[in-house]
């Protein structure tokens, strides 16, 4: 009786102590993340050594100290911490994988980087930070059919993160596929519209939306039209009613409107003329996801309001239209959550 009493003893102590080392490590990472909020990454990555020393093995911490390694920009000693939560084969992973490749690219090694992240995405439960940095490096190379395929990928698990949405764009607006790059900037807008990246994009959306009509200084009269071919048919009629929208500008009907009124009106016929070549057997996510969610936009009573609110990164009347309106943009909130 009293050997079984001293066993249990014996655990208990064991467990306690246990729990002390676990509450003193949680202490330390806390401190050392307070420093990693702070910059101070040197002292964050010492106090989690110190937490280090209660555990070797702790996976969260060596995934501290290797964040905090990356935002110093000691990346090999990133990739060392990273490859030590990869290890364990445990908790962190995914993060790792992250940081892990990440720290590969920015040494150069981009290619490594991809094989780590394909080994990821065959691995792990599918992640759209996994497919979107696999396709940002593939972006990176120039390989824009490999950066599409994934990203499209990343879009379909999470198609609210903004950031593929914009790397869509960017891949089409470089391969001078217009009405591709117009639909993808839209919906980045819509998710992202007051960022620095959204002023970048809304000059995407205008170079793309016109930028290839001009009027000849020396005949008034007289408008250019120069068409790049989409490498994809099925947009060629949207393609060239967005030049014809464009270049409507200049007509006497329009005289007197103001930009932002041909904004609004010409993106509304490009959003119909999409639904309208819509086809019942059409694929892919320029039909199935962004011409159908802006076609009903169209049809609502928030158009309006969608313009204000995806170009207030560049625009200050539409900054002081929706300080005005503050019940249109509720009202716009509210339908899209009914949706």
């Amino acid at each position: 009786m009293k050997s079984r009493t001293l066993v249990i003893l014996i655990v208990f102590i064991f467990l306690s102590h246990q729990n002390i080392a676990q509450s003193n490590i949680s202490t330390l990472i806390e401190e050392g993340i307070g420093y990693h909020d702070k910059g101070e990454y040197d002292k964050a990555i010492k106090t989690y050594k110190n937490a280090l020393k209660l555990d070797p093995k702790a996976t969260i911490v060596h995934y501290e100290i290797a964040l905090s390694y990356f935002k110093k920009g000691d990346f090999k000693k990133a990739i060392k911490h990273s490859d030590m939560v990869l290890e364990k084969n445990r908790d962190y992973m995914l993060e790792a994988y992250m940081m892990k490749g990440s720290a590969l690219d920015m040494i150069g090694k981009t290619q490594e980087s991809i094989l780590l992240f394909e080994k990821a995405i065959e691995t792990m439960k599918p992640s759209y930070l996994l497919y979107y940095n696999l396709a940002l490096n593939y972006y990176k190379i120039n390989d824009l059919e490999n950066a599409e395929a994934n990203v499209l990928m990343a879009i379909e698990i999470n198609s609210n993160h903004s950031s593929s949405h914009l790397m869509l764009a960017n891949i089409h607006h470089q391969k001078k596929n217009t009405v591709q790059s117009l639909l993808a900037t839209h919906y980045f807008l819509f998710l992202e519209p007051n960022t620095s990246r959204s002023k970048e994009a809304y000059r995407m959306l205008k170079e793309n939306f016109g930028g290839n009509v001009s009027k000849d200084p020396e005949k008034p009269n007289s408008i250019n039209i120069s068409l790049t071919p989409n490498s994809d048919r099925q947009f060629g009629a949207a393609e060239m009613m967005i030049s014809m929208l464009e270049a409507s500008r200049h007509l006497e009907k329009n005289e007197g409107k103001s930009d932002d009124e041909l904004f609004v009106e010409n993106t509304a016929s490009f959003f119909n003329l999409m639904d309208e070549l819509k086809k019942r057997k059409s694929q892919g996510i320029w039909w199935t996801f962004y011409t159908p969610f802006f076609h009903d936009l169209t049809e609502s009573d928030h158009f309006n309001t969608y313009c204000k609110y995806i170009t207030q990164s560049s625009n200050e009347a539409s900054q002081e239209w929706l300080l005005a309106n503050e019940e249109k943009l509720i009202a716009f909130d509210e339908w899209l959550r009914n949706q």
